[in-house]
């Protein structure tokens, strides 16, 4: 389930809240009890993959490996990969 960021535009109050996406938004502030809740956008839900089945050259190519049609064009061309370890 996803984690989404309110805030409050009556007292400020922020909260973070799991949430199926099906569901409807909050609106009633749990602090001032107004019905002022907003949701927000952030950047902090990234999508990150881990583990021992996941590498960066899978997601960025990689300059050692051989240039093919079936292989994915593009990826980190300047070497400063974020997935790479």
């Amino acid at each position: 389930m996803p984690t989404y960021q309110y805030r409050c535009s009556s007292c400020g109050n922020e909260l973070e809240v799991f949430q199926k996406m099906t569901d409807d938004a909050l609106t009633k502030c749990p602090k001032c009890e107004k019905e002022a809740l907003e949701r927000v956008i952030s950047a902090s839900g990234g999508f990150l993959l881990k583990g021992s089945g996941f590498y960066g050259t899978d997601y960025c190519g990689s300059k050692s490996a051989p240039s093919t049609p079936s292989a994915p064009s593009g990826g980190c061309s300047t070497g400063s990969c974020p997935f790479a370890k």
